[in-house]
């Protein structure tokens, strides 16, 4: 039994940062959107300073949802039968939500797999051309067959891994608790209901027991790795040994074996993997954090214990959801005092925004731990209080992980109600306008300790001045989302998924050393900014990939006055030279 299985993350092996002569790069600034002319455009920073030479770069998309190539629209949903879905006018489902989009080079050519976060979600395999001066051009693209994982759910961003292939993920699984005690439809969060569009159902004519029988939860939420072989198809496999969250992306480290998981939403946790066997997901060992706080200034600072979930492997978690394993199989469960406490045997558990007493029904723990790896990490004493977890990259010169934090707020605040369950061990003021983490490692990548890098400012403006509707500073993140970092030059490229903190989101370029931002890539009104990626050497070029998703689709949808601009935009900011 893998009870209160505290391992403190206190090792002396403290690695020593990579000495390597950082290249001095600094990009040309994007200007505030102050009007409403740049507020409907995507503006890049038009060169890029590299040890004093100048270099012309720019915005180039690729592909805007919805094209044709051949027989395929870029970004159409399709069932399992891999027909287009429809809406009730017959017309075609072409999602605008474009998320991370990698570039593999494989077989002597170079591909590109893009994200769509829908439900059923889609990933579209396209062949990208390259010319002599590094432009890219889209040549073909068709959607991935998921039909061997019971579709794709919600997938969100992304990272390549270091052996070469793409690695997605699933977003904001659905309650299983919560559809397995339902007693009619209406209790059920309506937000898998699309999900039934996969069978070719529907969401109009559900009722429970069809929704039961087409969806179940347990099949989603984990990481998806997708590797491409010599004849150019691309295979997909669901990686349930990695845990169920609501996976925002996951990141290998050097070593080939520890990957880091973000958790998007309100109480959350952040997890690491390491698996059997350097370059293979498949099985291997899954931690918690435990947030030891060291200090309550700006956005917090804490040391890292990690919790140990126990082993597993894909096939067995698999091979136990296709055989229909629920919740209630997995737990008991029992009412909570007032005071949190549960009755003796039961475990306190405060994650998926509710405070829980459960217990772990006899030989279940491997299943509990990877199908409702949140709530038993909870149970077992990690921390389930982060609020919007979002984006990780690596920083190998000072051997360091660099974290998102969409919002510091809920479960994150002191005291706040939704510690019940809990043990409040995330004790900070609110800050609306998020923050970036670094995570110190040691010399196995074991995260250690955790400090603010940096954090937004909230802010008020005047109605009759230009930056009217940011609530954050102009000239500070706001929401940051992914993240990127630029090895060998010094510079974390954070993105932005900002509701009313940026009316305009945002892509930022950080020097770390002077802490200095710099505005380099500004998206139309209600868009997000998705995807930010670094490749430093394809083919004789370096690109920074960066995605517009759902141009006037998350504010301002009234601001649109042309329906081909609501289209997402997927390309880079570059070429760049070769950065290596």
């Amino acid at each position: 039994m893998l009870r209160r299985s505290l391992l403190l993350a206190t090792s002396a092996l403290i690695a020593a940062p990579i000495l390597a002569h950082a290249q001095a790069l600094s990009f040309a600034p994007v200007p505030f959107a102050a009007d409403d002319a740049a507020r409907r455009q995507v503006l890049a920073s038009e060169s890029v300073t590299l040890d004093g030479q100048v270099h012309a770069i720019g915005y180039h998309a690729f592909a805007r949802s919805g094209d044709a190539h051949g027989d395929h629209r870029f970004g159409a949903l399709v069932t399992r039968s891999g027909a287009t879905i429809t809406d009730a006018q017959g017309h075609p489902d072409l999602s605008s939500s474009a998320d991370f989009t990698s570039l593999i080079q494989a077989n002597g050519r170079l591909y590109s797999i893009t994200h769509f976060e829908n439900r059923p979600g889609a990933m579209y395999l396209s062949e990208l051309a390259q010319a002599p001066d590094g432009t890219l051009t889209m040549i073909a693209t068709a959607p991935i067959d998921f039909s061997g994982l019971n579709g794709l759910w919600v997938p969100c961003a992304g990272s390549v891994t270091p052996w070469n292939t793409h690695l997605g993920s699933e977003e904001y699984p659905a309650d299983a608790r919560q559809i397995a005690e339902a007693q009619q439809l209406s209790d059920i969060d309506g937000y898998a209901f699309d999900m039934v569009r996969y069978e070719g159902i529907d969401p109009a004519s559900l009722d429970l027991a069809t929704f039961r029988a087409a969806y179940r939860p347990y099949r989603y939420g984990s990481p998806i790795e997708v590797t491409i072989d010599e004849g150019g198809t691309a295979t997909p496999v669901r990686h349930h040994a990695m845990g169920r969250i609501a996976v925002e992306l996951a990141s290998v480290m050097p070593d080939q074996r520890t990957a880091y998981i973000s958790d998007d939403g309100s109480n959350v946790g952040l997890f690491r993997f390491v698996a059997d066997r350097a370059g293979d997901l498949s099985a291997g060992q899954l931690y918690a954090a435990r947030w030891i706080q060291t200090s309550a200034e700006g956005a917090g600072a804490a040391t890292l214990a990690w919790v140990d979930l126990g082993h597993a492997d894909d096939a067995s978690v698999r091979a136990a959801v296709e055989a229909g394993v629920g919740f209630d199989d997995l737990f008991d469960t029992a009412a909570m005092a007032e005071d949190g406490t549960c009755p003796a045997g039961f475990l306190a558990s405060n994650a998926e925004t509710r405070a829980e007493c459960l217990r772990v029904r006899d030989g279940m723990d491997m299943l509990a731990s990877r199908l409702e790896t949140r709530r038993y990490a909870s149970m077992m004493g990690a921390t389930t209080e982060f609020r919007k977890m979002e984006g990780i990259t690596y920083n190998p010169e000072a051997n360091t992980l660099c974290l998102a934090m969409s919002e510091v707020s809920k479960g994150m605040e002191d005291a706040a109600s939704q510690d019940r369950g809990g043990r409040n061990d995330i004790r900070l003021e609110k800050n609306g306008c998020g923050a970036v983490y670094a995570l110190t490692l040691d010399a196995g990548y074991v995260a250690t300790a955790l400090t603010t890098l940096v954090a937004g400012i909230p802010a008020q403006y005047g109605d009759d001045t230009p930056m009217a509707g940011n609530t954050c500073d102009i000239d500070a993140i706001a929401n940051p989302d992914n993240l990127t970092y630029l090895p060998g030059h010094d510079t974390l490229i954070i993105g932005e998924d900002s509701g009313s903190g940026h009316r305009n989101d945002v892509i930022w370029s950080m020097n770390l050393t002077s802490g200095a931002l710099t505005r380099i890539f500004s998206t139309p009104y209600g868009a997000e900014t998705t995807s930010p990626y670094w490749y430093p050497d394809v083919g004789g070029h370096g690109y920074l990939m960066a995605v517009v998703q759902h141009p006037y689709g998350e504010s301002d949808e009234d601001q649109l006055r042309d329906p081909a601009e609501a289209r997402a935009y997927v390309g880079y900011i570059g070429p760049f030279p070769a950065l290596n």
